[in-house]
Protein backbone atom coordinates (compact mmCIF):
# COMPACT_ATOMS: atom_id res chain seq x y z
CA UNK A 1 0.00 0.00 0.00
CA UNK A 2 2.90 2.54 1.26
CA UNK A 3 4.41 1.76 -2.25
CA UNK A 4 1.41 2.44 -4.25
CA UNK A 5 0.53 5.64 -2.45
CA UNK A 6 4.18 6.94 -2.83
CA UNK A 7 4.05 6.04 -6.81
CA UNK A 8 0.85 7.72 -6.95
CA UNK A 9 1.80 10.76 -5.21
CA UNK A 10 4.80 11.23 -7.73
CA UNK A 11 2.79 10.72 -10.71
CA UNK A 12 -0.28 13.16 -9.52
CA UNK A 13 3.24 15.63 -9.00
CA UNK A 14 4.56 14.91 -12.36
CA UNK A 15 1.44 15.55 -14.09
CA UNK A 16 0.60 18.92 -12.41
CA UNK A 17 4.02 20.19 -12.41
CA UNK A 18 4.70 19.00 -16.01
CA UNK A 19 8.22 17.29 -15.21
CA UNK A 20 9.23 14.27 -17.24
CA UNK A 21 10.01 10.73 -16.07
CA UNK A 22 13.45 10.95 -16.90
CA UNK A 23 14.10 13.56 -14.41
CA UNK A 24 11.92 11.54 -11.41
CA UNK A 25 14.45 8.81 -12.48
CA UNK A 26 17.47 10.98 -12.45
CA UNK A 27 16.67 12.17 -8.96
CA UNK A 28 16.14 8.25 -8.20
CA UNK A 29 19.42 7.27 -9.24
CA UNK A 30 21.15 10.62 -7.22
CA UNK A 31 19.23 9.84 -4.21
CA UNK A 32 20.17 5.67 -4.54
CA UNK A 33 23.89 6.78 -5.13
CA UNK A 34 24.37 9.08 -2.09
CA UNK A 35 22.57 6.95 0.30
CA UNK A 36 24.27 3.95 -0.64
CA UNK A 37 27.97 5.33 -1.75
CA UNK A 38 28.01 8.87 -0.57
CA UNK A 39 31.46 10.06 1.65
CA UNK A 40 29.67 13.12 3.62
CA UNK A 41 29.58 11.30 6.39
CA UNK A 42 32.97 9.61 6.94
CA UNK A 43 34.81 12.63 5.67
CA UNK A 44 32.50 14.60 8.91
CA UNK A 45 33.83 12.55 10.74
CA UNK A 46 37.28 12.91 9.25
CA UNK A 47 37.29 16.86 9.50
CA UNK A 48 34.94 16.80 13.27
CA UNK A 49 37.28 14.61 14.74
CA UNK A 50 41.16 15.00 13.34
CA UNK A 51 40.67 18.79 12.52
CA UNK A 52 37.81 19.78 14.97
CA UNK A 53 36.94 23.65 15.55
CA UNK A 54 38.62 25.54 12.92
CA UNK A 55 38.48 29.35 13.59
CA UNK A 56 39.53 31.79 10.97
CA UNK A 57 42.94 32.32 11.47
CA UNK A 58 43.89 29.54 13.12
CA UNK A 59 46.27 26.70 13.00
CA UNK A 60 43.80 24.44 12.70
CA UNK A 61 41.25 26.38 10.01
CA UNK A 62 44.86 26.15 7.59
CA UNK A 63 44.53 22.18 8.47
CA UNK A 64 41.06 22.25 7.11
CA UNK A 65 42.19 24.14 4.04
CA UNK A 66 44.23 21.42 2.87
CA UNK A 67 41.87 18.69 3.89
CA UNK A 68 39.35 20.26 1.74
CA UNK A 69 41.65 21.01 -1.13
CA UNK A 70 42.69 17.21 -0.80
CA UNK A 71 38.52 16.15 -0.64
CA UNK A 72 37.63 18.20 -3.73
CA UNK A 73 40.83 16.16 -5.85
CA UNK A 74 39.33 12.92 -4.48
CA UNK A 75 35.77 13.92 -5.40
CA UNK A 76 36.50 14.30 -9.26
CA UNK A 77 36.82 18.00 -9.16
CA UNK A 78 38.63 19.04 -12.96
CA UNK A 79 39.64 22.02 -11.24
CA UNK A 80 40.82 22.71 -7.33
CA UNK A 81 42.34 26.15 -6.15
CA UNK A 82 42.71 28.59 -3.19
CA UNK A 83 41.33 31.71 -3.07
CA UNK A 84 43.38 34.24 -0.68
CA UNK A 85 41.74 36.08 1.68
CA UNK A 86 42.62 38.23 4.64
CA UNK A 87 40.85 36.99 7.55
CA UNK A 88 40.84 38.51 11.30
CA UNK A 89 42.34 36.66 14.04
CA UNK A 90 40.32 36.77 17.53
CA UNK A 91 41.62 34.43 20.20
CA UNK A 92 39.78 33.20 23.37
CA UNK A 93 42.16 32.43 26.02
CA UNK A 94 41.74 31.95 29.85
CA UNK A 95 38.11 32.97 30.86
CA UNK A 96 36.23 32.90 33.86
CA UNK A 97 33.10 34.20 35.44
CA UNK A 98 32.28 34.42 39.08
CA UNK A 99 29.40 35.74 41.39
CA UNK A 100 29.64 36.35 45.00
CA UNK A 101 27.30 34.22 47.48
CA UNK A 102 25.55 35.39 50.59
CA UNK A 103 28.15 34.04 52.17
CA UNK A 104 30.52 35.50 51.04
CA UNK A 105 32.43 33.26 48.96
CA UNK A 106 32.97 33.17 44.73
CA UNK A 107 31.01 30.87 42.89
CA UNK A 108 31.96 30.15 38.79
CA UNK A 109 29.01 30.43 36.17
CA UNK A 110 29.47 28.32 32.73
CA UNK A 111 30.19 31.05 30.05
CA UNK A 112 31.62 32.23 26.94
CA UNK A 113 33.02 35.60 25.69
CA UNK A 114 31.33 36.81 22.53
CA UNK A 115 32.99 35.64 19.13
CA UNK A 116 35.06 38.83 18.63
CA UNK A 117 35.04 40.32 21.92
CA UNK A 118 37.49 42.60 24.16
CA UNK A 119 38.62 40.22 27.38
CA UNK A 120 40.21 41.79 30.68
CA UNK A 121 43.44 41.47 29.83
CA UNK A 122 43.78 39.25 32.24
CA UNK A 123 42.49 41.11 35.19
CA UNK A 124 39.90 41.01 37.24
CA UNK A 125 36.63 43.39 36.45
CA UNK A 126 34.24 43.20 39.23
CA UNK A 127 30.83 45.22 39.84
CA UNK A 128 27.06 44.91 40.66
CA UNK A 129 25.10 43.27 38.00
CA UNK A 130 21.78 44.76 36.70
CA UNK A 131 19.03 42.71 34.99
CA UNK A 132 16.77 43.98 32.13
CA UNK A 133 14.68 41.82 29.96
CA UNK A 134 14.17 43.89 26.93
CA UNK A 135 15.85 46.98 24.42
CA UNK A 136 13.13 49.07 25.29
CA UNK A 137 13.89 48.60 29.27
CA UNK A 138 17.54 49.10 28.62
CA UNK A 139 16.63 52.20 27.04
CA UNK A 140 14.82 53.47 29.56
CA UNK A 141 18.01 53.48 32.15
CA UNK A 142 19.97 56.70 32.79
CA UNK A 143 23.50 56.60 32.63
CA UNK A 144 23.61 57.43 36.39
CA UNK A 145 22.06 53.96 36.59
CA UNK A 146 24.18 51.97 34.19
CA UNK A 147 27.86 53.51 35.14
CA UNK A 148 30.22 50.67 36.76
CA UNK A 149 27.91 48.08 36.98
CA UNK A 150 27.63 45.19 34.69
CA UNK A 151 24.45 44.65 32.64
CA UNK A 152 22.40 41.42 32.12
CA UNK A 153 20.53 41.03 29.14
CA UNK A 154 18.33 38.20 30.18
CA UNK A 155 16.21 38.36 26.70
CA UNK A 156 15.06 34.74 26.11
CA UNK A 157 14.77 33.20 22.90
CA UNK A 158 11.16 33.04 21.71
CA UNK A 159 9.38 29.47 21.90
CA UNK A 160 6.35 30.49 19.72
CA UNK A 161 8.02 30.29 16.13
CA UNK A 162 7.90 26.81 14.79
CA UNK A 163 10.16 28.17 12.34
CA UNK A 164 13.80 28.67 15.22
CA UNK A 165 15.60 30.58 13.14
CA UNK A 166 12.51 33.22 13.61
CA UNK A 167 13.60 33.03 17.44
CA UNK A 168 17.40 33.34 16.42
CA UNK A 169 17.08 36.31 14.18
CA UNK A 170 14.76 38.03 17.49
CA UNK A 171 16.79 37.42 20.23
CA UNK A 172 20.71 38.01 17.90
CA UNK A 173 20.26 42.13 18.05
CA UNK A 174 21.06 41.54 22.09
CA UNK A 175 24.28 39.52 21.29
CA UNK A 176 25.52 41.68 18.40
CA UNK A 177 24.90 45.10 20.60
CA UNK A 178 25.30 44.58 23.85
CA UNK A 179 28.60 45.49 24.76
CA UNK A 180 28.07 49.28 22.64
CA UNK A 181 24.61 49.72 24.35
CA UNK A 182 26.71 48.37 27.88
CA UNK A 183 29.47 50.88 27.28
CA UNK A 184 27.70 54.11 26.07
CA UNK A 185 26.14 54.21 29.19
CA UNK A 186 29.79 53.55 31.38
CA UNK A 187 28.57 49.88 32.43
CA UNK A 188 31.64 47.84 32.66
CA UNK A 189 30.55 44.73 30.58
CA UNK A 190 27.66 43.02 29.07
CA UNK A 191 26.25 39.65 29.83
CA UNK A 192 23.89 37.99 27.60
CA UNK A 193 21.40 35.28 27.95
CA UNK A 194 22.61 32.52 25.14
CA UNK A 195 20.60 32.85 22.07
CA UNK A 196 19.83 28.95 22.64
CA UNK A 197 16.05 26.89 22.19
CA UNK A 198 17.37 24.72 24.69
CA UNK A 199 16.95 24.81 28.77
CA UNK A 200 20.16 23.71 29.88
CA UNK A 201 23.58 25.26 30.86
CA UNK A 202 25.35 25.01 27.84
CA UNK A 203 26.71 28.90 27.00
CA UNK A 204 26.57 30.06 23.09
CA UNK A 205 29.14 31.81 21.81
CA UNK A 206 28.83 33.73 18.59
CA UNK A 207 29.48 36.89 16.45
CA UNK A 208 29.09 40.86 18.48
CA UNK A 209 30.13 43.75 16.81
CA UNK A 210 31.30 47.69 18.31
CA UNK A 211 29.98 50.63 17.35
CA UNK A 212 32.77 53.37 16.08
CA UNK A 213 34.08 55.31 18.86
CA UNK A 214 32.62 52.88 21.51
CA UNK A 215 34.78 51.96 24.23
CA UNK A 216 35.21 48.20 23.54
CA UNK A 217 34.20 46.46 26.81
CA UNK A 218 33.77 42.49 27.28
CA UNK A 219 30.44 40.92 25.99
CA UNK A 220 29.74 37.48 27.33
CA UNK A 221 27.04 34.80 27.45
CA UNK A 222 25.83 32.38 29.94
CA UNK A 223 23.40 29.26 29.00
CA UNK A 224 19.76 29.44 29.87
CA UNK A 225 19.38 27.66 32.84
CA UNK A 226 22.04 29.89 34.31
CA UNK A 227 19.86 33.42 33.46
CA UNK A 228 16.95 31.97 34.99
CA UNK A 229 19.11 31.35 38.36
CA UNK A 230 20.70 34.49 37.94
CA UNK A 231 17.42 36.43 37.72
CA UNK A 232 15.81 34.73 40.37
CA UNK A 233 18.95 35.75 42.75
CA UNK A 234 18.69 39.00 41.28
CA UNK A 235 15.16 39.06 42.93
CA UNK A 236 16.19 38.42 46.48
CA UNK A 237 19.59 40.17 46.82
CA UNK A 238 22.17 42.40 45.60
CA UNK A 239 24.53 40.13 43.32
CA UNK A 240 28.64 41.12 42.58
CA UNK A 241 30.31 39.35 39.72
CA UNK A 242 34.00 39.05 38.24
CA UNK A 243 35.25 38.24 34.67
CA UNK A 244 38.50 37.63 33.84
CA UNK A 245 39.23 37.06 30.26
CA UNK A 246 42.36 37.19 28.03
CA UNK A 247 40.24 37.08 24.52
CA UNK A 248 40.76 39.96 21.67
CA UNK A 249 41.40 40.45 18.40
CA UNK A 250 45.12 40.09 17.01
CA UNK A 251 45.37 41.64 13.71
CA UNK A 252 44.88 40.00 10.54
CA UNK A 253 46.32 37.14 8.01
CA UNK A 254 46.70 36.10 5.37
CA UNK A 255 44.32 32.46 4.62
CA UNK A 256 42.06 30.87 1.83
CA UNK A 257 38.93 30.08 0.66
CA UNK A 258 38.69 26.66 -1.03
CA UNK A 259 37.43 25.90 -4.48
CA UNK A 260 36.77 23.11 -7.02
CA UNK A 261 35.17 23.03 -10.13
CA UNK A 262 33.52 20.24 -12.83
CA UNK A 263 33.86 22.34 -15.98
CA UNK A 264 30.53 22.87 -17.98
CA UNK A 265 30.24 20.97 -21.59
CA UNK A 266 28.32 23.84 -23.01
CA UNK A 267 29.46 26.70 -21.54
CA UNK A 268 31.29 28.38 -18.67
CA UNK A 269 28.42 29.92 -16.89
CA UNK A 270 29.17 29.34 -12.80
CA UNK A 271 26.55 27.87 -10.26
CA UNK A 272 27.89 27.55 -7.20
CA UNK A 273 27.51 25.00 -3.96
CA UNK A 274 28.77 25.97 -1.07
CA UNK A 275 29.28 25.66 2.49
CA UNK A 276 31.77 27.82 5.46
CA UNK A 277 35.02 25.86 6.27
CA UNK A 278 35.87 27.71 9.68
CA UNK A 279 34.14 27.13 12.87
CA UNK A 280 33.59 28.50 16.43
CA UNK A 281 36.32 27.28 18.48
CA UNK A 282 33.81 25.63 20.65
CA UNK A 283 32.75 22.10 20.14
CA UNK A 284 33.67 20.17 16.52
CA UNK A 285 31.65 23.06 14.11
CA UNK A 286 29.67 19.69 12.50
CA UNK A 287 26.84 20.91 12.14
CA UNK A 288 27.85 24.68 11.53
CA UNK A 289 29.28 24.14 9.31
CA UNK A 290 30.86 21.19 8.31
CA UNK A 291 27.75 19.89 7.04
CA UNK A 292 27.45 21.93 4.64
CA UNK A 293 31.23 22.13 3.49
CA UNK A 294 30.57 17.79 2.85
CA UNK A 295 27.47 17.98 1.40
CA UNK A 296 28.61 20.46 -1.46
CA UNK A 297 31.45 17.87 -2.08
CA UNK A 298 28.86 15.67 -2.37
CA UNK A 299 27.07 16.96 -4.94
CA UNK A 300 30.21 17.51 -7.12
CA UNK A 301 31.06 13.65 -6.23
CA UNK A 302 28.11 12.50 -7.17
CA UNK A 303 28.02 14.18 -10.89
CA UNK A 304 30.83 12.79 -11.67
CA UNK A 305 30.46 9.05 -10.13
CA UNK A 306 26.98 9.49 -11.99
CA UNK A 307 28.28 10.37 -15.42
CA UNK A 308 26.06 13.65 -15.65
CA UNK A 309 27.16 15.52 -18.27
CA UNK A 310 26.78 19.15 -16.83
CA UNK A 311 26.41 21.71 -19.69
CA UNK A 312 27.48 24.75 -17.13
CA UNK A 313 30.63 24.82 -14.51
CA UNK A 314 29.35 23.30 -10.81
CA UNK A 315 31.56 24.61 -8.77
CA UNK A 316 31.99 24.37 -4.80
CA UNK A 317 33.55 26.59 -2.74
CA UNK A 318 33.92 25.71 1.00
CA UNK A 319 34.18 29.49 2.27
CA UNK A 320 36.71 31.10 4.67
CA UNK A 321 35.44 33.21 7.52
CA UNK A 322 31.87 33.01 8.00
CA UNK A 323 31.32 33.41 11.84
CA UNK A 324 33.54 36.42 12.13
CA UNK A 325 33.63 38.47 9.10
CA UNK A 326 32.18 37.25 6.04
CA UNK A 327 35.58 38.07 4.10
CA UNK A 328 35.47 34.45 2.06
CA UNK A 329 31.86 35.33 0.75
CA UNK A 330 33.05 39.38 0.41
CA UNK A 331 35.91 37.75 -1.40
CA UNK A 332 34.52 36.06 -3.65
CA UNK A 333 31.98 38.23 -4.88
CA UNK A 334 34.67 40.83 -5.94
CA UNK A 335 36.38 38.15 -7.52
CA UNK A 336 33.66 37.08 -9.77
CA UNK A 337 32.77 40.81 -10.36
CA UNK A 338 36.54 41.52 -11.58
CA UNK A 339 36.63 38.45 -13.76
CA UNK A 340 33.41 39.22 -15.23
CA UNK A 341 32.28 35.84 -14.68
CA UNK A 342 28.28 34.78 -15.39
CA UNK A 343 26.78 33.26 -12.48
CA UNK A 344 23.39 31.54 -13.21
CA UNK A 345 22.68 29.85 -9.50
CA UNK A 346 24.10 29.77 -5.75
CA UNK A 347 23.06 27.78 -3.29
CA UNK A 348 24.36 27.51 0.45
CA UNK A 349 23.60 24.61 3.04
CA UNK A 350 24.70 26.62 6.72
CA UNK A 351 21.62 25.48 8.54
CA UNK A 352 22.71 22.22 9.97
CA UNK A 353 22.61 18.69 8.69
CA UNK A 354 19.71 17.56 9.88
CA UNK A 355 16.86 16.50 7.34
CA UNK A 356 15.91 18.67 4.28
CA UNK A 357 12.77 20.15 4.32
CA UNK A 358 12.92 22.93 1.97
CA UNK A 359 15.10 25.22 -0.42
CA UNK A 360 14.38 29.20 0.63
CA UNK A 361 14.55 30.92 -3.07
CA UNK A 362 16.23 34.53 -3.32
CA UNK A 363 15.12 35.49 -6.52
CA UNK A 364 12.34 37.36 -9.08
CA UNK A 365 8.98 35.94 -9.12
CA UNK A 366 9.73 34.57 -12.43
CA UNK A 367 12.14 32.15 -11.42
CA UNK A 368 10.59 31.42 -8.10
CA UNK A 369 7.98 29.89 -9.59
CA UNK A 370 9.89 27.89 -12.17
CA UNK A 371 11.68 26.15 -9.15
CA UNK A 372 8.81 25.80 -6.90
CA UNK A 373 6.55 23.98 -10.07
CA UNK A 374 9.64 21.19 -9.89
CA UNK A 375 7.87 20.87 -6.47
CA UNK A 376 6.26 17.38 -7.49
CA UNK A 377 9.72 15.74 -8.23
CA UNK A 378 11.15 16.78 -4.27
CA UNK A 379 8.11 15.65 -2.37
CA UNK A 380 9.23 12.09 -2.28
CA UNK A 381 12.24 12.80 -0.88
CA UNK A 382 10.38 14.78 2.29
CA UNK A 383 11.44 18.29 0.54
CA UNK A 384 8.27 20.43 -0.01
CA UNK A 385 8.95 24.01 1.67
CA UNK A 386 10.20 26.53 -0.79
CA UNK A 387 8.13 29.32 0.39
CA UNK A 388 11.40 31.27 2.18
CA UNK A 389 12.74 34.79 0.93
CA UNK A 390 16.29 34.14 2.11
CA UNK A 391 19.66 32.49 1.18
CA UNK A 392 22.98 31.91 2.43
CA UNK A 393 25.51 34.68 4.05
CA UNK A 394 28.25 33.60 1.99
CA UNK A 395 26.71 34.25 -1.23
CA UNK A 396 24.96 37.64 -0.52
CA UNK A 397 27.74 39.26 -2.27
CA UNK A 398 26.72 37.42 -5.40
CA UNK A 399 22.51 37.88 -4.40
CA UNK A 400 23.80 41.90 -4.58
CA UNK A 401 25.17 41.35 -7.75
CA UNK A 402 22.03 39.93 -9.28
CA UNK A 403 22.67 36.45 -9.10
CA UNK A 404 19.50 33.75 -8.09
CA UNK A 405 20.40 32.55 -4.67
CA UNK A 406 19.36 30.05 -2.45
CA UNK A 407 19.78 28.21 0.92
CA UNK A 408 19.14 24.34 2.01
CA UNK A 409 16.05 24.33 4.94
CA UNK A 410 16.35 21.05 6.98
CA UNK A 411 14.32 20.71 9.76
CA UNK A 412 15.23 23.50 12.53
CA UNK A 413 14.30 22.20 15.72
CA UNK A 414 17.16 20.92 16.76
CA UNK A 415 19.96 23.21 15.57
CA UNK A 416 19.50 26.13 18.05
CA UNK A 417 20.20 23.51 21.20
CA UNK A 418 23.26 22.89 20.03
CA UNK A 419 24.77 26.02 17.47
CA UNK A 420 27.66 27.94 18.44
CA UNK A 421 28.59 25.38 21.30
CA UNK A 422 30.73 23.30 22.75
CA UNK A 423 27.34 20.37 22.31
CA UNK A 424 28.15 20.86 18.28
CA UNK A 425 29.86 17.06 17.89
CA UNK A 426 29.81 14.71 14.71
CA UNK A 427 27.46 12.15 17.22
CA UNK A 428 25.14 14.70 17.08
CA UNK A 429 24.58 14.34 12.92
CA UNK A 430 22.61 11.77 11.89
CA UNK A 431 24.45 9.74 8.63
CA UNK A 432 20.98 9.51 6.49
CA UNK A 433 19.85 13.29 7.34
CA UNK A 434 22.81 14.40 6.24
CA UNK A 435 23.21 12.83 3.32
CA UNK A 436 19.36 13.40 2.45
CA UNK A 437 20.75 17.01 2.01
CA UNK A 438 23.26 16.52 0.04
CA UNK A 439 20.81 14.53 -2.37
CA UNK A 440 18.45 17.55 -2.21
CA UNK A 441 21.30 20.03 -3.24
CA UNK A 442 22.48 18.06 -6.18
CA UNK A 443 18.97 17.56 -7.24
CA UNK A 444 17.90 20.90 -7.54
CA UNK A 445 21.62 21.54 -9.00
CA UNK A 446 20.36 19.03 -11.68
CA UNK A 447 17.32 20.85 -12.34
CA UNK A 448 19.16 24.25 -12.73
CA UNK A 449 21.94 23.40 -15.11
CA UNK A 450 19.59 20.99 -16.97
CA UNK A 451 17.11 23.88 -17.45
CA UNK A 452 18.83 27.22 -17.44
Amino acid sequence: MKKIIGTSLLCLGMAVFGQSKEDSIQFSKISTEILNNGKGYTELRDLSKNIGHRLSGSEAYEKAVKWAEQKLHDAGADKVWLQEVMVPVWTRGKESLQIKTADGKWKKLKMLSLGNSEGTGGKDVSGEIIIVKSMEEYEKLSSDQVKDKIVFFNYPFSQSFVETFRGYSDAAKYRVTAASLTAKKGGKFAIVRSLSSAFDDVPHTGGMRYEDQVLKIPAIAIGTTTADELEALLKKQKVTAKLNSNCGMKGEKLSHSVIGEITGKKDQSVIVVGGHLDSWDVGEGAHDDGAGIVQSIEVLRTFKKLGIKNNHTIRVVCFANEENGVKGGIQYGKTAKEKNEKHLFAIESDAGGFAPRGIALEMDEEKRKQIKSWTGLFLPYGVYNFEGKYSGTDIYPLHDMGVPTAELVPDSQRYFDIHHTEEDTFEKVNRRELLLGATAMTQIIYMIDKNW
